[in-house]
């Protein structure tokens, strides 16, 4: 199966603290991957770097095979790569309305924004109802939805989600993972997902990679993770 993206012997630094060592992974084109390990392992790290917010100090990263070697987050959002990062980043006070549109920013035309901004509003339903709404008044699962659905407003081919369940009601969590479930089959979306909750990614994803210490621990279907006893008393409460 072809790869949406690699990263290949990727290292990443915060100044003189290095996270990331010597990180390869791949995402399947139209697979869900999912990304564990634990707090300080690497995997918001991991995202900001696929995403161009920070560069890596050594390795590639690469999408449909093309080198994002030092592109801008703009530059790398216009080759279809959409980040929902840690803490959502929703534009508190813009409405909902606005925002979409601040995430329609790629799209060349009024009409197609409005078009997509539909769309998010019937993949989304609670948001259209609150679309005046100031970003900032909305619940957390609110916020997450809405925090998606700028993200897809482009019509991204890669989504990188950094914990979409954190600070959410469980059953509003199931919601969200079923919309994402539903994005990566109907839209043909490739996903890397970060999630604490690994239960849930792991049944959500099809392959997972769990960081160490910035490095990759252990990689593999998701089923075979599943059944790892590494993986279920690290991370499963097996």
């Amino acid at each position: 199966m072809p790869h949406k993206l690699e990263l290949q012997s990727v290292f990443a630094s915060y100044g003189a603290t290095s996270v990331l060592k010597d990180v390869s992974l791949r995402v399947a084109a139209g697979g869900i991957t999912a990304l564990l390990g634990a707090n300080g392992a690497g995997k918001t790290t991991t995202l900001r770097v696929i995403s161009g917010v920070l560069r890596a100090s050594a390795g590639r990263v690469l999408v449909d095979g093309e080198p994002l070697a030092s592109r801008s987050p703009h530059a790398v959002a216009k080759l279809g790569v959409g980040h929902v990062p840690d803490g959502r980043g929703t534009l508190a006070e813009l409405s909902v309305e606005d925002n979409l549109r601040v995430g329609g920013w790629l799209l060349p035309r009024d009409a197609q924004v409005r078009e997509q901004a539909e769309r998010m509003y019937e993949i989304f339903p609670a948001l259209k109802p609150r679309r005046l709404q100031q970003a900032g008044t909305l619940s957390g699962g609110e916020q997450q939805m809405l925090a998606i659905a700028r993200a897809m407003m482009p019509r991204p081919q890669l989504l990188l989600l950094d914990e979409p369940s954190f600070g959410v009601a469980p059953l509003v969590v199931e919601r969200i993972f079923e919309v994402l479930r539903a994005i990566n089959r109907s839209e043909g979306v490739s996903i890397l997902l970060v999630e604490q909750n690994a239960k849930l990614a792991l049944r959500t994803a099809d392959y997972a990679y769990v960081l160490d210490s910035g490095r990759v621990a252990l990689h593999g279907d998701s089923a075979q993770l599943r059944e790892n006893e590494t993986v279920q008393n690290s991370y499963l409460g097996a």
